[in-house]
């Protein structure tokens, strides 16, 4: 676990690096949109919805963005042509790669898809290849600097969380899909502070790359991320701290 909070701490620096570019607010406001669509406009009756909220806020997408995405997805605006899609494949050294995708192009993103793949010593695989190997979960980040062991462990598990681990300069808060919501809306309530919170895909196994491989990875996951269509990559490596902190930065 403690190498998938690793990643969603530099994937989360890179979102703050692309929220002030406006790069990032285009895939939060679709998001925002189709789970709008599909669940209704009202958060706290739409736990997708709400997710996908917490998520623009962190990255400080501003109010009125949030809410025009709403009004757009729950008036049958926009959103009403994106299909959802998750793409599998292999990335260096056997890397188990899940590729979550809204787009109103399913050939133009398949080949963008496969080409990212290519380009960096993995390809796309059939649909079922490495979804065994990964459990949806809710998974909230807080700072140590914050809270003590005992106090988040009290607040979290009381709340309904799975586990509390320790992961370096963080505590590591996981829970079950259903579950995120109420542990989140618990730790907030009391005062504890929130890196980053998100219902997630978690590998059951992760595969170790180092040296090219490594780079050829993370490699992977910045092109994939950034493509406009692609939501979420969820990926089972396991990198050296020190490398990789090296090569993303």
């Amino acid at each position: 676990m403690a190498g998938h909070s690793k990643w969603a701490n530099i994937r989360h620096r890179k979102g703050r690096e692309d929220a002030k570019r406006g790069k990032i607010f285009g895939k939060f406001a679709k998001e925002i949109a189709v789970a709008a669509r599909l669940g209704g406009g009202d958060p706290d009756g739409n736990p997708r919805l709400r997710t996908a909220i917490d998520k623009a806020r962190e990255q400080n997408m501003p109010k009125d963005n949030i809410q025009r995405a709403i009004a757009k997805g729950a008036g049958g605006g926009d959103g009403a042509n994106y299909e959802q899609i998750v793409y599998e494949g292999y990335g260096p050294g056997g890397v188990a790669v899940l590729v979550d995708v809204l787009t109103d192009n399913r050939v133009r993103v398949v080949a963008e898809v496969r080409h990212a793949f290519s380009k960096n010593n993995g390809n796309l695989g059939a649909s079922g290849c490495v979804a065994y190997l990964f459990e949806s979960k809710g998974l909230i980040l807080v700072p140590k600097s914050a809270v003590d062991e005992d106090k988040i462990m009290e607040v979290a598990l009381e709340a309904g969380a799975l586990d509390v681990a320790d992961s370096g300069d963080q505590w590591e808060v996981t829970t079950a899909p259903n579950d995120y919501r109420a542990v989140r809306t618990a730790i907030e309530e009391a005062k504890i502070p929130v890196d980053s919170g998100e219902t997630t895909m978690i590998p059951a196994t992760t595969v170790a790359v180092s040296g090219k491989e490594a780079e050829q990875m993370l490699r992977l996951m910045d092109m994939l991320e950034d493509n406009d269509d692609v939501q979420n990559v969820y990926a089972n490596f396991d990198i050296d701290d020190s490398e990789l902190e090296r090569i993303s930065g």
